[in-house]
């Protein structure tokens, strides 16, 4: 896979572009850490599930496979991430992930899918707003990044592992890290 826009060769997905334009990299950076590793009553694995969820539903290859293993990463659960994702009803997870992972879903396809039934099913499973806000916020951004990595047609790593070397440092920080 060539892309559309001279890239660093050594730099896959959306790190690449975020190597990039460095200047439009740090709100970037800034709002993901915030969202997926900031204070919440999600865990940071319970956020990269929304991430993968979404990665998944728009066929995004690296943010596919980067969010599911770091959800590996940082859930260490029964099913893997890439289970919970393509059966969300049947997943061992609790039922207020259930719904808010079906508003995720909901986002991917289109912002006004998401149903007044859909949010009062996450409040009954005791999701708090914040919680709804942050999964349609999460899922929305997300969406942003997979059309940003496709539109530009990113390069995948030819090793696979390279995503275990990606969760490892992502499951700490979204920061950009000293060369």
């Amino acid at each position: 896979m060539t892309p559309y826009i001279d890239l660093p060769e050594n730099l896959f997905g959306i790190t690449s572009l975020l190597e990039y334009r460095l200047d439009t990299a740090e709100p970037i950076r800034v709002l993901t850490q915030s969202l997926l590793r900031g204070p919440s009553s999600l865990s940071e694995g319970e956020r990269e599930l929304i991430a993968a969820i979404v990665s998944t539903k728009n066929c995004t290859a690296f943010c596919t496979a980067a969010h599911t293993t770091v959800a590996d990463h940082l859930l260490h659960g029964p099913q893997s991430a890439a289970e919970i994702v393509a059966n969300v009803e049947e997943a061992k997870i609790s039922e207020k992930m259930k719904a808010l992972l079906q508003i995720a879903a909901s986002v991917q396809e289109n912002g006004k899918q998401v149903s007044k039934g859909q949010i009062d099913r996450a409040k009954k499973a005791e999701a708090s707003d914040r919680e709804i806000h942050d999964t349609v916020l999460i899922a929305a951004l997300f969406c942003l990044y997979n059309r940003y990595v496709d539109g530009l047609n990113t390069r995948l790593p030819e090793d696979t592992d390279y995503y275990q070397t990606l969760a490892a440092r992502i499951s700490k920080s979204y920061m950009r890290q000293p060369q």
